[in-house]
């Protein structure tokens, strides 16, 4: 079987798959949810065991420690696949739920109706995760998945996905497997020609670096969501609480900071600046976060290096702002005011995840009101922008589009509407 073959076999047995889930009721699919959650801790070994291989590949070919990261999987992370599961089964049924109820004059009753997408491929690196994540979301809302990993994390991937499988079809005998499908192979023209099959596949979610998603979206026929980058900032105010936002900038940056929410670029007001500046730098320097600051910050955290003599401080390069590290890299930039602050991030940021810390409200409605991005806090970090944070349960992706979903992506996102018509003999004069 050639690779059209093959990916047309994939799509088509997606396509049937999801006719069938169509049906299933809440409690049919989540017992099943619960089925899967229950087997992955279970089977936690097995799993591990599938992404030491993955690691081991991906560590012979170089791949980076922010991959390296994203690709790991340890006791935690099994565990909390587990629990994204088993909280997406207890969030209410997306499906079917009334959006709109109108009468015609003519008695004409309407309904506009929740309804599951169809099939919905998922294209993503490293992440193993993911492919519990997209799977229980896609089940929950009654689509069928097919996902494409990495190459790097094609055992991890498989095992995930066939243990899912194996749990809801001992539990029920009915269980569509083609449901839930893996790319087997890691040909990089799968992508394409998957792509291209529109009789079959309704929509392409992306999830990984800035050049994956602009080469999906540039060879899909069928619709994207997408985000390209994480380029995020925090501003701290003239009116901050200072050690607020030292707590805030300190996680943003460097709890997890290979992942898209992670702050890029710190902003600063500068009648602060020398107050605040330094204090943090002190606790990034510890932290082994280089530093590029302009030429206001250079100045205020030069003194600094005779502390870390090994730290890296150097002057930030135009490009930088637009730059999404996903390490231990931050930009600094002293600004004047909300104004500024505001016009620096709508035009280096990506529309993702942007906060400011202030005691000031006036200040605050101004940032969140004219910051155009598709989450923006006020006294909170950037790394809240997760869909389990926002309590979706697992999460299927951040959007930074304006048309359709927009932040991050649960169970009401995967779904589309349709009307349904009542009537009693109605024709159109």
């Amino acid at each position: 079987m050639n690779l059209l073959e093959s990916m047309t076999q994939l799509g088509r047995q997606a396509r049937e798959a999801s006719r069938q889930l169509s049906s299933w009721s809440a409690a049919r699919k989540n017992a099943c949810l619960l089925a899967m959650a229950d087997a992955l801790e279970q089977n936690a070994a097995g799993l591990k065991e599938a992404n030491s291989l993955d690691m081991d590949y991906a560590t012979r070919n170089g791949l980076s420690s922010a991959m390296l990261d994203r690709l790991r999987l340890d006791e935690k992370r099994i565990a909390a696949m587990a629990t994204g599961l088993r909280e997406v089964a207890a969030l209410p049924d997306p499906v079917g739920k009334i959006l709109d109820e109108r009468v015609r004059p003519n008695g004409l009753r309407l309904q506009k109706i929740t309804t599951p997408i169809g099939v919905v491929v998922f294209i993503y690196e490293s992440r193993p995760n993911v492919t519990a994540d997209a799977a229980g979301l896609c089940f929950k809302s009654g689509n069928a998945t097919i996902m494409r990993g990495g190459k790097e994390a094609l055992h991890s991937n498989q095992w995930i996905a066939q243990t899912m499988i194996a749990a809801a079809s001992n539990l029920d005998s009915a269980f569509p497997v083609h449901a839930i499908q893996v790319v087997p192979v890691p040909d990089r023209e799968a992508i394409p020609i998957l792509l291209s099959l529109t009789q079959y596949v309704d929509l392409c979610m992306p999830r990984g670096g800035e050049s994956l998603i602009r080469a999906v979206a540039d060879c899909s026929k069928v619709p994207v969501i997408k985000h390209y980058k994480g380029v995020c900032h925090v501003f701290v105010d003239a009116q901050a609480d200072l050690v607020m936002a030292g707590n805030i900038v300190l996680n943003a940056k460097t709890q997890r900071p290979a992942v898209c929410n992670a702050m890029e670029t710190l902003l600063v007001d500068q009648s602060i600046a020398a107050q605040f500046l330094p204090a943090v730098a002190d606790e990034l320097f510890s932290r082994h976060v280089e530093l590029r600051g302009d030429a206001a910050s250079i100045q205020l955290l030069q003194p600094l290096l005779q502390k870390f003599p090994s730290a890296r401080l150097r002057p930030v390069a135009e490009q930088d702002y637009y730059t999404e590290y996903g390490d231990f890299i931050l930009n600094l930039r002293v600004v004047s005011g909300v104004e500024a602050a505001v016009e620096h991030v709508n035009h280096y940021g990506s529309a993702h995840s942007d906060s400011i810390v202030t005691r000031d409200e006036a200040h605050a409605r101004r940032f969140l009101q004219e910051v155009d991005s598709a989450a923006v806090y006020w006294n909170a970090s950037t790394r809240f922008t997760d869909g389990g944070e926002f309590g979706m349960g697992a999460e299927i992706g951040i959007s930074t589009d304006k048309i359709g979903a927009r932040g991050p992506m649960g169970l009401d996102e995967l779904t589309t509407y349709k009307w349904l018509g009542f009537g009693n003999g109605q024709v159109r004069a």
